[in-house]
């Protein structure tokens, strides 16, 4: 894979949850993990919680998405909104439903030409196993959710008890995640909605994030002994997310993507 010599990138963001946009359909483009890091540091390069390679393969749309950290994610729910809004009001591809593939397979959006976006994020779960969370002091009993990453998801009275999340929360039984976990905090509060905070593996505490509100929305639904079908909204320090989960455990996300800057990252690439 070959570099260009020069390359534009997109900043955008979903619900404050931002990332950099590389369009890349020809799989010319070549990023490390150690230049994601940089590009995606707020301090020495454009910042970010991740860096999603827009490319092509076989003929379907992929969505190479990796942490701030440079580490690989199998998906990230807020990220794909933000590509989808980027391949329409790029006229890359028409306003409607059509899929990305990502790393935890294919996805489907309906993307209309302006509003939110909806993306159907496919099964959520319960794993087996109970799973505490641990930070600034408090312990936390919790649930074990994937949806094709994994969290751990724990509820709390109040926001307030859980403190600034400057370091990893402390989650055992530590081999349950050999990958590391995302870790959610979660407050209910009028009926059919939650607050949430998020710690997310290779990033660190984020705005938002569009796979943690699908686990969340389901471990609610799990805590107070609901069966499924259920919708929740869910409010993240960055916005307003839309969660509804079918009786097969289908989950679809539904929020805004918006596009913000354009940035040269040429630099970034010449290491």
């Amino acid at each position: 894979m070959s570099t260009p010599l020069n390359i534009s990138a997109t900043y955008g963001h979903g619900t404050e949850n931002d990332f950099v946009l590389v369009f890349d359909p020809k799989e010319e483009i070549s990023i490390t993990s150690a230049q994601t890091a940089v590009i995606c540091d707020r301090t020495y390069g454009i910042g970010a919680d991740g860096l999603i390679r827009i490319t092509k393969r076989n003929g379907q749309w992929f969505m190479d998405y990796r942490n701030a950290d440079g580490s690989i994610a199998e998906m990230c729910g807020n990220g794909i909104r933000v590509m989808a809004r980027y391949l329409v009001d790029r006229g890359h591809q028409p306003e409607g439903i059509f899929a990305i593939n990502t790393r935890d397979g294919v996805k489907h959006l309906r993307v209309p030409a302006t509003g939110d976006i909806t993306v159907n994020m496919g099964q959520v779960a319960q794993e087996e196993g109970e799973i505490t969370a641990a930070t600034n002091g408090g312990i936390w009993n919790g649930y074990n959710i994937s949806i094709g990453n994994p969290h751990a998801v724990v509820f709390v009275d109040s926001m307030s008890e859980v403190g600034e999340l400057k370091d990893p929360p402390v989650v055992r039984p530590k081999d349950a995640y050999p990958e590391g976990v995302n870790v959610e905090f979660v407050e209910f509060l009028g009926d059919r909605e939650l607050k949430m905070r998020v710690y997310e593996r290779g990033v660190g505490e984020t705005r938002s994030c569009g796979t943690g509100t699908c686990a969340v929305a389901l471990a609610a639904s799990i805590s107070r002994g609901e069966k499924l079908p259920a919708r929740w909204v869910i409010y993240p320090p960055g916005g307003r997310l839309e969660v509804e989960i079918d009786s097969h455990s289908n989950a679809t996300l539904t929020g805004p993507a918006v596009l913000i800057s354009e940035h040269d990252i040429t630099s970034f690439l010449a290491s």
